[in-house]
């Protein structure tokens, strides 16, 4: 009797043991992509949630225990678009920064962002240990961990480093006027003649170079290390509110017109004055103008009769 209870006993403690440890087993190896990291963290009943070990991109099939979890990082160059068009949108969909000059106008603010995660390995564990034990809320309002996908990643970007980015251009673009950044917004001031295309190239260079200054040393700060490398913001265009945009396409038709109304009159004072020219000459050479009279007849007449309407004949065909 004895016999059969220890042997229930013993099939009972392999199943509860053997097949988890079998299933452990099998699914304790991991490998990585070309452009991934990954961090190892043990989970296993009897061990800790310490890290294990840091796989580097492209690594091969490697024991990682049993029960340990993987997070999986890009680890290639990222970038973030920021945009109002859909075709060139990332996954956090369209999006424009919107920030005042120092005169009052709301600028659209349009770029991309490029940056890489440190792939250091002291370095990953230590990002791993601040944000890759938390999750971040995304734009569909589900919270995800950094790296759990692309849907991840953009959620700890926009959480961690885009308020970060937004900062940075506010800073930069308050401190000039509209009119400095966009040429066509002079029109609505009433300065059009006081700046030129060049002066506002010059300033959107000077922007976009504060920017990159102003992130490498802000998000050092707020991250708390250097967990993000070759960061480089590149300004695509600032744009206009639509009222403002409007006004400056209503100003723009309007000096059209004026352009158009002044190269009509100056067309029409040329014409009159080669006429009076014309005029002075033939009365000069009133043989000069009897020859552009014959200069001016169609080309195979048979007789022609000054004075006479009809005595103009053309041969017909």
């Amino acid at each position: 009797m004895w016999r059969k209870a220890a042997a229930v006993v013993i099939g009972l403690l392999l199943v509860g043991f053997g097949v988890p440890s079998l299933i452990g087993a099998l699914g304790g190896f991991e490998s990585t992509a070309a452009g991934e990291v990954a961090v190892v963290r043990d989970g296993g009943p009897f061990d800790d949630s310490e890290i294990r070990a840091v796989l580097d991109p492209g690594s091969g099939l490697t024991w990682t225990g049993l029960w340990s979890t993987t997070h999986t990082y890009p680890a290639q160059q990222r970038f973030y678009t920021i945009t109002a068009d859909p075709k060139r949108a990332t996954s956090l969909g369209v999006d424009v920064v919107t920030t005042p000059s120092s005169d009052g106008v709301n600028l659209g603010i349009e770029g991309t962002l490029y940056f890489t995660l440190n792939l250091d390995h002291e370095v990953l564990k230590r990002f791993d240990d601040k944000f890759g034990t938390r999750t971040f809320r995304g734009q569909d309002n589900q919270a995800r961990h950094a790296w759990e996908g692309d849907e991840g990643w953009s959620a700890f970007f926009g959480q961690a480093i885009r308020p970060v980015v937004d900062n940075a251009l506010r800073v930069q673009v308050g401190a000039l006027r509209c009119a400095e950044l966009v040429p066509s917004c002079a029109l609505v001031e009433g300065t059009a003649d006081g700046l030129e295309a060049r002066g506002t190239n010059a300033n959107v260079a000077k922007v976009q170079q504060g920017v990159n200054d102003t992130l490498q040393r802000d998000l050092r700060q707020v991250l708390g290390e250097e967990f993000l490398t070759g960061l480089r913001f590149n300004l695509v265009r600032v744009t206009l509110p639509p009222e403002v945009q409007q006004a400056v396409d209503r100003s723009l038709a309007a000096a059209a017109a004026v352009s158009e109304a002044k190269a009509k009159v100056a067309q029409a004072e040329a014409e009159a004055e080669a006429n009076r020219a014309r005029q002075k000459g033939y009365d000069t050479c009133p043989a000069c103008a009897e020859i552009d009279k014959l200069k001016s007849l169609p080309q195979g007449i048979t007789v022609y009769a000054p004075g006479n309407q009809d005595a103009v004949v053309i041969p017909g065909r």
